[in-house]
């Protein structure tokens, strides 16, 4: 089932992203359903945090979905190279959104690894975000779609993963934030195979 539409409407973006792990997320693009549940993830808090785009109440045409109602798809493209995956949450006018960097993957294996071009299945399959993306066929095309929609969406399937298995940290790549930077906004499953380095 999915997660309803208010889910996403929480105002507290680090929580949300603590509890999105162990959901499942999934797409289905040109009739192909794609997934898995959701072992790393990074908060972003909106216009006081100095790692998020859209820091000091940044808008540009890239960071108006992050000021839309929680719920849909923030799709960017990273270094030129790299589609990532951002779901927004909280209320309309408060960009807080949720890098999904890892997930283990369950669902369509087979059109995973051909669209990461892989014989064999291996953990970076969907290790880091813009591997999660590209093994899902995730797009700016869906930049702005809603989570209620059939072309991707999340589900609570029953799986827990207890508070003793997944770890906090800084999240990565953000030097440029000063002090934000070391916030603990990365969540994580400790030890898991599709998680990023650091994984313990």
């Amino acid at each position: 089932m999915k997660l309803p539409e208010n889910y996403y409407h929480n105002p507290d973006v680090v929580a949300l992203s603590h509890d999105l792990i162990g959901k499942y997320l999934f797409t289905s693009i040109d009739g192909d359903v794609t997934g898995g549940y959701i072992v790393e993830t990074e908060a972003y808090a909106g216009v006081i945090d100095k790692a998020s785009h859209s820091f000091g109440g940044r808008m540009t045409p890239r960071t108006q979905t992050m000021y839309m109602q929680g719920g849909v798809s923030y799709v960017y493209l990273c270094y030129g190279i790299h589609e990532m995956f951002n779901i927004v949450t909280s209320a309309e006018g408060t960009p807080h959104a949720i890098l999904i960097r890892g997930i283990q993957p369950t669902d369509g294996l087979d059109v995973m690894m051909m669209r990461r071009n892989m014989e064999t299945l291996k953990p970076n399959i969907t290790k880091g975000p813009g591997s999660v993306a590209r093994a899902l066929g995730i797009s700016r095309k869906i930049n702005a779609l809603s989570l209620q929609s059939d072309t991707i969406w999340v589900e609570d399937k029953g799986l827990i993963i207890p508070d003793d298995e997944v770890a906090s940290g800084p999240r990565i790549g953000v030097g440029y934030a000063g002090d934000d930077a070391l916030l603990p906004y990365r969540f994580y499953v400790k030890g898991n195979i599709y998680v990023s380095k650091p994984n313990k």
